[in-house]
């Protein structure tokens, strides 16, 4: 299960897997997993909305407080 974490600039947003953070920022899987494409961050200065997927984490809190095992 793959977890990402969504950023506005600098300010955190959520961290889940890809139907959580769509389903918290009201938006389809697909652009999520967009958010984190090489394209999307290239493009960033600094107040784009981005993701990141979440690598080399045993254990990930989302944003609903559950603890989600990888």
């Amino acid at each position: 299960m793959d977890i990402y974490a969504v950023y506005k600039g600098d300010e955190f947003l959520v961290v889940g897997t890809v139907e959580e953070c769509a389903r918290y920022m009201n938006c389809s899987t697909k652009t999520i997993k967009w958010l984190a494409s090489p394209s999307n961050i290239k493009k960033d200065k600094g107040n784009r909305l981005i993701a990141f997927k979440v690598e080399d984490e045993d254990e990930v809190t989302t944003h609903d407080n559950q603890t989600t095992n990888r």
